[in-house]
């Protein structure tokens, strides 16, 4: 498999925004094609091929966490997923969720919310630049019902270590749930080993799918007790008996997936995710691993450069700022020049995949140094 030929991209550009929106590949750009000329030329009438292929992302998407596929509920986004869970769960006042400062606005406002309609406290830690972990156990009390957090943090790239806080929710009986859109698609993923009730993440990041569409896991255990908030046709045990008056919720986590599905986006992810599969998800974290770890070097070399990331808790993303420079002034500078980036946590973050080379990295460091600004 020649992978320089599934990113056909402009030789002028460097992308590194991967932890923002990633590109597709060729095959899903095709694959997506494929759905279109087929929906002018015969309009649904293969729904049932459309099915399969849904199936076989269901089943993708339980490899890329190691849950089985029924578990796995398709839905727009990482907020509805979240939503899910913060809506479905019964509170009472005074329970608390515990969250950090660091958060990506989607893994705090839901939790936020909570506390104007249901009396729920949030508790939002400073982490611990030494120890995160042990900052989010030590603010969990009695009264703690869940832990929420991102697996990669989106602003500087902390990769938290999830089993040390699974664990820690197990013995404090709290409920453990994951933000896993940073690490999706870079590192590799074990909902089970980590001892994740809830998983969610979008595709359209390092998964390098179409936006609109992720997944939601819930453990089977925690299924039937999320109180539904929204009902369809779809979401029925007897999805395909239209005329039937009585009606149960799915038993899988299909009961999560209210109406019609994204179809365009199924084909796309699921197009984007062979990709990953074929490369390996071994071999996909060890040269994103690499590239992180270049990058953290030739900025480590750069008396003008201050490295903004914990380099040895590092996953894709590497955010750092060129010292007496207007980070919002080199950021656009940046994007101008053709190297798609983001201004976060202070500085530039860099988020190069598995196929960016070391010659892009060492172009686009080059670039950060030369700019007159």
């Amino acid at each position: 498999m020649d992978i320089a030929q599934e990113f056909p991209q402009d030789p002028q550009l460097i992308y590194l925004n991967h932890a923002g929106v990633g590109p597709w590949p060729r095959r899903t750009a095709a694959a997506v094609q494929r759905f279109a000329e087929e929906n002018v030329r015969w309009g649904a009438r293969h729904y049932p091929r459309w099915l399969q292929t849904e199936q076989v992302l269901r089943e993708q998407l339980g490899r890329l966490i190691n849950v089985p596929a029924e578990d796995v509920a398709l839905v727009k986004n990482t907020s509805e997923g979240l939503s899910l869970v913060a809506y479905g769960l019964g509170w009472q006042a005074g329970d608390e969720v515990i969250i950090n400062g660091d958060e990506f606005p989607s893994n705090r406002i839901v939790w936020e919310s909570l506390a104007r309609e249901y009396g729920v406290l949030v508790r939002d830690v400073t982490l611990d630049r030494e120890d995160p972990e042990g900052s989010l156990i030590a603010a969990m009390s009695a009264r703690t019902r869940l832990l929420a957090v991102s697996s990669v943090q989106y602003g500087t790239g902390l990769r938290m270590d999830l089993g040390r806080l699974g664990e820690a929710c197990r013995e404090a009986g709290a409920l453990f749930c994951v933000d896993a859109i940073q690490s999706l698609g870079a590192l590799r993923f074990d909902a089970q080993a980590i001892g994740a009730d809830f998983v969610i993440a979008d595709g359209h990041k390092w998964l390098l799918g179409p936006e609109g569409l992720g997944l939601f896991y819930a453990r089977p255990e925690l299924r039937d007790q999320l109180q539904l908030r929204q009902f369809g046709w779809h979401m029925v045990a007897a999805a395909g008996d239209y005329d039937r008056k009585d009606w149960a919720p799915a038993p899988d986590a299909r009961r999560f997936e209210a109406g019609s599905p994204n179809m365009l986006g199924v084909h796309g992810l699921s197009a984007s995710l062979s990709l990953l599969e074929e490369v390996g998800y071994a071999e996909v974290e060890r040269r994103v691993l690499a590239n992180s770890g270049y990058l953290v070097e030739r900025i480590r070399a750069e008396s003008a450069l201050e490295l903004l990331s914990a380099a040895d808790r590092r996953a894709g993303i590497v955010t750092f700022r060129r010292r007496e420079t207007d980070t919002a002034t080199l950021y656009r500078a940046l994007v101008k020049e053709g190297i798609p980036c983001a201004h976060r946590a202070g500085g530039v973050r860099f988020s190069p995949h598995f196929y960016n080379t070391p010659q892009q990295i060492d172009a686009a460091v080059d670039l950060v140094l030369s700019l007159s600004l």
